[in-house]
């Protein structure tokens, strides 16, 4: 046949939109050579004649290159790219061939040979496609898929295609806080050059020269190169763009031709998911472990101000700087920022004051850090030892480090430090929440451990100002034990900085009943009361205010209806 054969879909109605084609073979349905199956449920056959490579298939938009022979079901030859030495090009699953073709080719791997028999309403139909095809011809291709090339709308809306030219390496793609290095070269659909670089580096979420780049450079891996087709309201849009220096002007409504290289990219991550901490990877590390609370780590560190100068650096002697991470040797940024990091990853760290040194001024070893400074760490992570998990303890080890953390809090309690008391106390619930496998010695323990850190950690929620937490760790313990004096009595602290009034009276009324002594209860009852003549007072001034304004109105009221009824007969007498 011609050389411009292109399987054209058949326009007549049973060629419609609606058939029940799937998107690929069913799962269960891995051909074995030699094996034929259907796919679909509209007759479609595939009969494996040799294995592809790898596990990746075309999807709708990519570019196949096949060699194919067709032939009648007789064994009459109608067409063969064979023969004429040249492979096959078209879009998939663009309608630029038969339905067959684009539904079958989809589920063939590169190198992969099949021989697929098309029934006539998947290919040319009632009209067939004359002199070679008659009407309602089943057809056979045995077809090669030699390669393709993926072609993707990046963006689902026709605005930017993107055709890969070069693959990349591993999974991993940018996000908008990371800094991607690349080259690119713009041109316009005649071929005029408008741009070009051979690297230039830019934030993804700021992006460079047009909106594309940024919206391409977050679909590619490391070293991969892409061609893009940028319609104009990802380029320069409806105005254009003048011409700059040695860069040619962009035409109003241009589409774009850009050849974009990712040469690598610096990953950036939010470690607070707030932008106040910062860590910029400047050199990956290893494996996929990372330091835990309470690892013991050994780093170099060099820290700077926003202007350069330094205030501290460590490890760079003969020692590595160690330290234990969440035990306030070193800033709570860099606490953070560590346990994000893999041992021989290098990261700039930038720490903003929350999570630095805060709103006063503080002498480092080599220079004062002023106050509220945002500051910023190149540190390398040499080694660490993690702190052992509670999945790998036994029973007896999980108890003593729930111990071993209560006291830590208790520490950092008396020292102030609500916030990390309250950590530590969450951790020590952590080891022993889980008590299936305990002896009942153990679970017994274990309960009084629990019981005691729920109830400091309500006492550290409550110096927060987080009472509804405080009212939930409360909770927990009377759920076990309903007479605990502390539980009621620091429930119905949070029930009246919730203002939930009647709750604090039962909680507290109900302690009395159990410790009619207890002093601090006794003092809490007397300030409850005191709440409660407050509210009771504003209560009566709110209302006895409403009644009052109710009161002017009614009798604003009254004396304009009284008005009008001496003003009437005046009218009357007038108009006679």
């Amino acid at each position: 046949m011609d050389d411009d054969f292109e399987f054209p879909a058949a326009s007549d109605a049973n060629m419609d939109e609606e058939m029940d084609i799937p998107e690929d073979v069913p799962s269960g349905q891995i051909l074995k050579v030699g094996e034929e199956k259907e796919i679909g449920k509209a007759g479609l056959k595939k009969k494996l004649v040799k294995e592809g490579e790898g596990w990746e298939t075309p999807i709708t938009g990519d570019e196949v290159e096949v060699h194919y022979t067709g032939t009648l079901l007789d064994g009459t030859q109608f067409d063969s790219s064979r023969d004429r030495g040249i492979p096959f090009k078209f879009k998939l699953g663009q309608g630029q061939v038969i339905k067959g073709w684009d539904e079958g080719i989809k589920t063939m791997k590169k190198g992969e040979k099949a021989i697929f028999t098309i029934p006539s309403e998947l290919a040319y139909g009632e009209s067939g496609s004359p002199p070679t095809i008659p009407p309602n011809a089943t057809l056979q291709f045995d077809v090669e898929l030699l390669s393709w090339t993926s072609v993707r709308d990046i963006c689902k809306d026709g605005g930017i295609f993107k055709k890969i030219l070069a693959e990349g390496e591993k999974w991993e793609y940018p996000k908008n806080l990371d800094e991607v290095f690349v080259k690119y070269e713009a041109r316009l659909e005649d071929g005029t050059l408008i741009s070009k670089s051979d690297g230039v580096e830019f934030t993804v979420g700021d992006g460079y020269f047009c909106p594309a780049l940024a919206k391409a450079v977050k679909t590619m891996k490391k070293g991969e190169k892409a061609l893009l087709t940028v319609k104009p309201q990802y380029a320069f849009g409806e105005m254009g763009r003048p011409a700059s220096g040695e860069e040619v002007a962009v035409p109003p409504n241009a589409t774009l031709q850009i050849t974009l290289e990712l040469i690598s990219w610096k990953a950036v991550s939010d470690i607070t998911k707030d932008k106040k901490i910062l860590k910029k990877t400047l050199k990956e590390g290893e494996g996929y472990e990372r330091p835990n609370d309470g690892a013991v780590v050994q780093v170099k560190l060099i820290g700077k101000l926003h202007d350069g100068a330094i205030f501290t650096k460590k490890g760079y002697d003969e020692e590595p700087f160690e330290f234990k991470i969440d035990e306030e040797q070193v800033i709570d940024g860099l606490d953070r920022a560590l346990k994000n990091m893999k041992k021989g990853e290098v990261a700039l760290v930038t720490i903003q004051p929350d999570y630095a040194f805060g709103p006063s001024e503080t002498q480092q070893e080599l220079a004062i850090v002023p106050a509220n400074s945002t500051v910023h760490y190149e540190v390398e992570l040499l080694s660490f030892v993690k702190e052992k998990e509670s999945w790998e303890m036994n029973t007896q080890e999980k108890i003593e480090a729930a111990g071993k953390k209560k006291e830590e809090g208790n520490s950092l309690f008396k020292a102030g430090r609500y916030e990390r008391a309250s950590k530590r106390y969450e951790t020590a619930v952590r080891f022993i929440e889980r008590d299936t496998p305990f002896s009942d010695e153990e679970k017994q323990q274990a309960m009084v451990l629990k019981t005691t850190c729920n109830l400091n950690n309500a006492a550290c929620k409550l110096k927060l100002k987080e009472y509804k937490q405080a009212e939930k760790l409360c909770t927990k313990v009377l759920e076990h034990d309903s007479r605990n004096v502390k539980a009621l009595y620091r429930r119905a602290q949070a029930y009246m900085q919730l203002v939930d009034l009647d709750l604090a009276e039962l909680d507290i009324k109900k302690a009395l009943e159990i410790d009619p002594n207890n002093r601090d209860v006794k003092l809490e009852y007397k300030t409850l009361k005191e709440k409660v003549r407050e509210y009771n007072k504003k209560d009566a001034q709110f209302y006895g205010s409403i009644f009052a304004k109710m009161n002017k109105y009614e009798q604003a009221r009254s004396s304009n209806a009284a008005a009008k009824q001496e003003a009437a007969p005046m009218a009357i007498d007038g108009k006679a």
